[in-house]
């Protein structure tokens, strides 16, 4: 059943195995895939064959407190999406789990494809070609927001989430996980 893990680590898990890495994840989806991951564990315990979802729903507010690492981002009404602790942890721990599909982890196709789609992009913009230059200075705000598709449009929490899906998406990257992390500072910091 697991029990090595806390239920806020066995949530992270669940979310990272469901792509949470790179794109948010639904708090229903993170309740079945936990479920079958650590069987009854997030059960009623009058139902047995019922999850309990208020149990996931606490477990995945627990990963997002700094006390617990800080693992999640996001709330139930938009997902919920790995932080950089979260994917570390997540890289550490899951040949730990005792489940026989842990060693298949991958995007679904349409992720896949998204994937693809933003690295080729990225990698042929001007704030990349500037860090690979050594240039980074030289980078202005507008090829910074350019990096993460944002404009003057794309504010408040919706920027933040854009911003937070690339990293947590391509921070491992070999060709990208410098530049993408350097990149948000700039960006974060310009507001």
């Amino acid at each position: 059943m697991n029990k090595e893990f806390s239920n806020f680590e066995m949530v992270t898990l669940a979310v990272y195995l469901l792509g949470g890495n790179h794109t948010y994840v639904d708090t229903e989806d993170v309740a079945i895939k936990v479920n079958e991951i650590s069987p009854g564990r997030f059960s009623w315990e009058k139902y047995p064959n019922q999850i309990n979802i208020e149990k996931v729903r606490t477990s995945l507010s627990d990963a997002k407190k700094v006390k617990n690492g800080g693992y999640l981002v996001g709330k139930h009404s938009q997902g919920w999406l790995l932080s950089d602790e979260g994917v570390k942890f997540s890289q550490r721990r899951l040949k730990d789990l005792n489940h026989k599909d842990v060693s298949k982890v991958q995007a679904n196709e349409k992720e896949g494809s998204w994937l693809s789609r933003e690295k080729i992009r990225m990698l042929a913009s001007s704030a990349f070609e500037k860090i690979n230059d050594n240039k980074f200075d030289e980078i202005t705000i507008q090829e910074a927001e350019a990096f993460f598709r944002l404009d003057e449009y794309v504010t408040g929490k919706a920027r933040e989430r854009k911003i937070e899906r690339l990293v947590a998406a391509f921070n491992s990257d070999p060709d990208l996980g410098t530049c993408v992390i350097k990149l948000a500072e700039k960006v974060k910091q310009n507001g």
